[in-house]
């Protein structure tokens, strides 16, 4: 008999996820990482955004640890974490009310049925009007830190921008470094953001991103072209609000959006490679 452990298949704004009960400690997350690729290759296996692991925590409801396809282990993650907290709620792990351990902090969120309002802290490394040279061009964007780091661009057409030949180019420029950025695209109307995001991690185009809409509200707000709560459409086209108050700092800041649950699995150890 292969050895096999249950998953479960999560959605939430357009990102997919891959999220494992580990309360009892039946898998090693770190022996698991080099496999995590692999198993979120679309078409060879599961496929996914991310992987997300729930752990006991002596401080919360839960302890995640998140992986981006690439296996890199990240802070946060705003679509990721509200499936976590759905999940948690779901399995009986957590009230509706809730708070779980992050490498980016206590996040707090609330479970209303199928849709889940996450709690962030506040953004940090704001700064606006950076001029990053790219090949013969400049490019000007303005960066924020929303549980990771973002880079974010208006784009007057959001269907012609080259999203991850420029995304790339930005992703890694040494201005960012030594962790680099992902990059998201937006425009504005009527104060409502659509976005474009190309996701570390990933290293391709997302169909959305939590902290990627989070950080796009904000800096539309910034510029006074929204104010909160605002609506951010991104290329799944399923809206995500975003809440926060303003003043001299942003604070309180809030994503909220819908959740699904797509299926409950158990993978093989041929998925593992």
């Amino acid at each position: 008999m292969k050895e096999q452990f249950e998953f479960y298949k999560m959605t939430g704004g357009g990102n997919d996820f891959i999220l494992i009960d580990n309360r009892e400690k039946k898998i090693d997350a770190d022996a698991l990482r080099p496999s995590i690729p692999r198993i979120c290759r679309r078409r060879f296996s599961v496929g996914a955004d991310g992987l997300i692991v729930l752990e006991h925590s002596a401080k919360a409801h839960f302890r995640w640890r998140f992986f981006n396809a690439d296996g890199s282990e990240a802070e946060m993650c705003g679509n990721g974490g509200r499936c976590a907290a759905r999940l948690a709620h779901l399995l009986g792990m957590a009230p509706a009310e809730l708070a779980f351990e992050t490498r980016a902090g206590l996040i707090k969120a609330q479970v209303k049925g199928g849709v889940v309002k996450l709690t962030l802290p506040p953004p940090s490394d704001i700064r606006l009007g950076i001029s990053l040279p790219i090949g013969e061009q400049e490019v000007s964007v303005d960066f924020i830190n929303t549980g990771v780091p973002h880079a974010v661009l208006f784009a007057p057409d959001l269907q012609k921008v080259d999203v991850v030949g420029l995304g790339r180019q930005i992703r890694r420029h040494e201005a960012f470094q030594p962790a680099g950025t992902n990059v998201d695209f937006i425009s504005v109307d009527n104060g409502s953001v659509a976005i474009r995001t190309y996701e570390r991690g990933v290293e391709d185009e997302t169909l959305a991103c939590g902290t990627g809409a989070v950080a796009a509200a904000i800096i539309a707000g910034m510029r006074g072209l929204a104010s909160s709560p605002t609506t951010v459409i991104p290329r799944s086209e399923e809206p995500l609000t975003i809440y926060y108050e303003g003043g001299g700092k942003i604070r309180e800041v809030s994503l909220e959006g819908e959740v699904r649950m797509i299926y409950h699995g158990r993978l093989d150890e041929e998925a593992l490679g």
